[in-house]
């Protein structure tokens, strides 16, 4: 069976995984956060960290590692932190708070590394910091975030966002799209796609026959058609042909209840048909502590479920909690 990713680390020759985590956008709360990570006890007993930034953004107490090659050469030592630069050239100045071209390109050079170290096995998994989509665009990547550069960059054709709050999971089968769009792109084909997806990362991550939902698209998911055939021109084509496949549907729930229902146990996992849908649950029953990880990957990639936070960036009030569950989730999956 195939698995929703494949770390290629050597974990079993050191005693805690080696993650790598980017520094995310200099000008949002990334920096601020990977640095109180750094010093968390809990992160500290269970991560051996590889940082990944700007020269510039360097943080004191690292040890340097100048490639993956010398990486793999230095000792397991969860005590200090490693630091590798990300990019050759200089970050040079900037603003925090505000979408910038070169805060934008020293995101894609940390995340190009993760990626990197990730696909070689230099690493057991990446954590990223978050990004700003307009300063990628702006540093002339014209994509919707991280899943869709990490998942050409790994030539990853089935890979997918996976969002977690405690115990509810929820898989988005959209990306960052306007609704309209995401709308107009589910067809009874996507819908099976991510359901078998979603179907096979659970049975790797310990689920035996996971139990599944696919949340409705209209209110009360159409009432029988009353408020829109959506789902029986789409979603039900989908549950049929899935459950003649073996899978645990059940569907199309009413979305106004399915994820407090996930919430409680009934569920494994949701389907949810686009973003907002499926974040702001897992936002609200999970303000600090909710995460993503990346399924279909050949490496373990997973991220907090949170931006860069412009609005309060270098006031010292950003929690770095969503970081330190992701941390501490992914050194969890590596072992």
């Amino acid at each position: 069976m195939s698995t929703p990713f494949g770390s290629r680390g050597s974990t079993a020759i050191r005693s805690l995984p080696r993650i790598a985590l980017t520094l995310g956008d200099p000008a949002g709360i990334g920096p601020e956060i990977v640095r109180a990570a750094l010093v968390d006890s809990r992160v500290q007993a269970a991560v051996e960290l590889v940082v990944l930034g700007p020269r510039e953004l360097r943080m004191e107490g690292c040890q340097v590692v100048g490639s993956g090659e010398e990486l793999a050469l230095v000792p397991s030592d969860s005590s200090r932190a490693l630091w590798m630069d990300s990019s050759e050239g200089k970050l040079g100045a900037f603003e925090l708070g505000f979408a910038q071209e070169t805060c934008g390109r020293a995101a894609l050079d940390a995340l190009r590394l993760g990626a990197d170290l990730g696909l070689s096995g230099a690493v057991d998994a990446l954590v990223t910091a978050p990004v700003c989509k307009e300063a990628l665009h702006l540093a002339g990547e014209k994509v919707e975030g991280q899943t869709q550069l990490l998942s050409r960059w790994a030539g990853a054709e089935s890979c997918q966002m996976m969002a977690l709050a405690g115990d509810m999971r929820v898989l988005i089968a959209t990306r960052h799209m306007p609704l309209k769009a995401a709308l107009e792109s589910l067809t009874p084909e996507l819908v099976l796609e991510r359901l078998l997806l979603l179907n096979e990362s659970l049975q790797a991550f310990g689920f035996p026959a996971p139990r599944l939902a696919l949340a409705g698209i209209n209110p009360h998911a159409g009432e029988g058609g009353l408020f829109g055939d959506e789902e029986t021109l789409i979603l039900e084509p989908a549950l049929v042909r899935a459950r003649a496949m073996g899978l645990d549907v059940t569907g199309p729930e009413p979305p106004d209840t399915v994820f407090v229902r996930a919430q409680s146990g009934v569920f494994d996992a949701v389907l949810a048909l686009y973003h907002d849908q499926g974040f702001i649950p897992v936002k609200l029953a999970a303000p600090t502590t909710g995460l993503t990880v990346l399924l279909g990957m050949p490496y373990l990639r997973v991220s907090p479920a949170h931006g860069t936070a412009f609005d309060i960036a270098g006031r010292g009030t950003a929690s770095p909690e969503n970081l330190i569950t992701a941390l501490l989730q992914a050194a969890q999956w590596c072992r």
